[in-house]
């Protein structure tokens, strides 16, 4: 039997639909001059990032930096070493992709981890923009969809200029897949490093001689509303501490007034630093701002930082004060910060207290000097880890840099 194929009816025939209008997403301007492109794919990543934009834009003041993001780390805070957070990417489709880079025109993109984009790194190779790969590992390199297809993964990975990988694995796995070896480079892992505050020398010799051999902890980034469970430790350690001295050092000079309305009542020797006033041997507690913490951090052994004691705070940045060789206590409340504490954390070099008695219970403990000096020494050992790869960084970002600009002036 021979069955007879009917035309569709109209009704029957699949309508043409109209392709979707594409969403116009309005882009900042691009910024004047160079301009570097970096993608974090982890908080830690985003804060390295940034601090590595920090550094450059100090050598080349004319730089600007623009980071993007995977969609988890939208809630973070744009920081200091970003000029601009323009946030996810586009889809990775030639469209979306070439007018992504007709628009912002980068003259390197630093991509760190995985989340790799076949269109976007092709068209970055295409248009002669250096592209690093930073801090991949093995977990994040592109798999192999199936056995009897061909391995992609070299030809995506030889659109960047370098690779830069602390993983012996996906080293090995790079060389594998056939990715030239001049473009690999094992290094140490992206992470943040430190910028400590200045100080003027003098000024710390002078002030070892006027404290001598007393015990002296800071509190750093105190916000007022911390003060109250920072003093009331201190109180509670001077029972057992008797010539301790706290560096109370408020987060802003608006705070000032205000912190020394609170420190008239509370019953402990007071001195005003800000007010020119040095402390003697019956100071107790030193006011002070965050503009001289380069000075107190090298005083005090042990450092809480505060700005995390309370519900609604954000952290700092830790590794600044771990640089300088201090002990670190700090709240439960740090904000993107965390990896950073963990890190510290882990290695031994940092603690948690969580409000006024675990902080006394801590201040005396590690008012002994071999174990706030252990702490110590952790600490440096973190701050130090990824200075290698941070270092490599910024001497291949600007030789990249100085050979745009140099062919630029030709053409």
């Amino acid at each position: 039997m021979v069955r007879t194929i009917r035309p569709a009816t109209a009704k029957q025939a699949r309508p043409w639909r109209k392709a979707p209008a594409t969403k116009t997403i309005i882009q900042p301007p691009r910024p004047k001059g160079e301009l570097i492109w970096a993608h974090a794919t982890s908080t830690e990543r985003y804060l390295a990032l940034s601090d590595l934009g920090q550094r450059l834009k100090t050598m080349r003041p004319d730089l600007s930096v623009m980071i993007t993001f995977e969609p988890e780390l939208c809630g973070l805070r744009v920081p200091d070493g970003c000029d601009l957070a323009v946030g996810e990417l586009p889809p990775d489709q030639p469209t979306e992709v070439r007018a992504f880079l007709n628009h912002w025109q980068p003259d390197i993109c630093l991509w760190t981890g995985g989340h790799l984009r076949p269109v976007l790194m092709r068209n970055c190779n295409e248009r002669g923009i250096n592209a690093l790969l930073i801090d991949i590992d093995a977990d994040e390199l592109p798999a192999r969809k199936r056995r009897w297809l061909p391995d992609q993964s070299r030809k995506l990975m030889e659109n960047f200029t370098a690779i830069l990988t602390s993983s012996p694995a996906a080293l090995s796995q790079l060389r594998r897949s056939g990715v030239a070896s001049e473009k690999l480079t094992q290094t140490s892992r992206l992470r943040i490093s430190a910028t400590p505050s200045a100080y003027h020398e003098d000024e710390l010799s002078r002030m070892q001689g006027v404290l001598g051999s007393r015990q002296v902890w800071l509190a750093a980034h105190t916000r007022i509303d911390e003060i109250d469970t920072i003093v009331g430790a201190h109180r509670s350690a001077l029972r057992l501490l008797h010539r301790l001295l706290l560096v109370l050092s408020v987060e802003t000079y608006s705070d000032l007034d205000t912190a020394r309305d609170q420190l008239k009542d509370i019953g402990l020797r007071c001195a005003d630093w800000e007010a020119g006033e040095d402390p003697d041997d019956n100071t107790q507690v030193l006011l002070t701002c965050d503009e001289d913490l380069g000075l107190w951090c090298r005083v005090a052994p042990l450092s809480l930082l505060a700005g995390t004691l309370v519900k609604d705070a954000s952290g700092h940045n830790p590794m600044d004060t771990a640089a300088l060789g201090s002990a670190i206590l700090h709240g439960p409340h740090v904000g993107s910060h965390a990896p950073l504490y963990q890190r510290l954390t882990e290695a031994g070099a940092a603690l948690k207290v969580n409000g006024k008695d675990e902080l006394t219970v801590q201040i005396i403990q590690l008012s002994a000097p071999d174990k706030a000096a252990e702490m110590a020494v952790a600490g440096w050992q973190v701050v130090t880890e990824g200075a290698e790869l941070t270092d490599q960084l910024l001497d291949r970002i600007q030789d990249v840099l100085d050979l745009r600009e140099k062919h630029h002036a030709t053409t």
